[in-house]
């Protein structure tokens, strides 16, 4: 399927998703946010992929924000409507997404952008990378989860702090906060994300996919993180990777893993 507002390609088990709308300093809009869940859901399943990277064209921005001109008229109801819908399409779907999720921030990110960059797995960002939400000064607050997982990472101080005064922070900071995984040249950006992503394609795909889920418990209302990876753990070993993982251990050589379900 071709889109409208994203490129995609896949390359050595990786699905490298680019947000190209640079006239719009890659802003993301309702299209944008439709076409994101289209084609993560699409390869949702797809065993030839095993990470997912999400950039933006150019190098001035990751997602410098969303669409103003989209919901400047919008009532209260359309608002949390927006809101939701995001939610649901893109954000919690990325946070949840059975494949990690790297975003190489390669320029700004802010607003709804720094907001998809934290619903990523790993965030890896140029050093000219710029991050904040200055939703305030258009007499709104972010809405696409960033009041939420921003205090997660950098705790509430921080994200009191950066919220209320629509301050943007450079990547070494962002780093610093814990926001960042690591922070590159640009010109050595996709090398890096791309060097975590070989690591992460030589594990178990499998019980990649049962840590992710695990991990995420701990920052989910009324669920039991312990309980959680107690229940994930056992149903690793209804894999053939745990039964391969285990058996290259034993015969000291490197595991070839499928991530496929064990046949009963």
């Amino acid at each position: 399927m071709s889109y409208q507002n994203i490129l995609h390609e896949i390359s050595e088990r990786t699905l490298l998703i680019t947000i190209n709308r640079p006239d719009k300093l890659n802003a993301l809009n309702t299209v944008t946010i439709s076409e994101l869940n289209h084609v993560l859901e699409s390869n949702m399943h797809n065993d030839d992929i095993q990470v997912v990277v999400i950039t933006g064209s150019g190098q001035k921005a990751f997602v410098a924000g969303a669409d103003i001109s989209e919901f400047a008229d919008f009532s209260g109801e359309q608002g949390r409507m927006l809101s939701k819908n995001g939610h649901q399409l893109l954000f919690n779907y990325v946070e949840n997404y059975p494949k990690p999720v790297i975003a190489a921030v390669n320029g700004f990110a802010l607003g709804g952008g720094f907001e998809l960059a934290l619903s990523c797995h790993i965030r890896v960002a140029s050093d000219n990378a710029k991050m904040g939400f200055p939703e305030v000064t258009l007499g709104v607050i972010p809405g696409y989860g960033g009041t939420q997982r921003l205090a997660q990472l950098a705790g509430r101080g921080k994200a009191f702090e950066l919220i209320l005064t629509a301050d943007m922070i450079k990547a070494e900071e962002a780093l610093q906060l814990g926001l960042l995984n690591a922070v590159v040249p640009q010109s050595e950006l996709m090398n890096k994300v791309n060097e975590i992503a070989e690591k992460i394609k030589s594990k178990s795909p499998a019980a990649i996919r049962h840590a992710i889920v695990a991990i995420n418990a701990n920052y989910t209302d009324g669920v039991d993180g312990y309980a959680t990876e107690i229940d994930e753990f056992g149903k690793c070993f209804e894999h053939q990777d745990f039964k391969e993982g285990t058996k290259a251990f034993l015969e000291k050589r490197k595991p070839s893993f499928k991530g496929t379900a064990q046949q009963s």
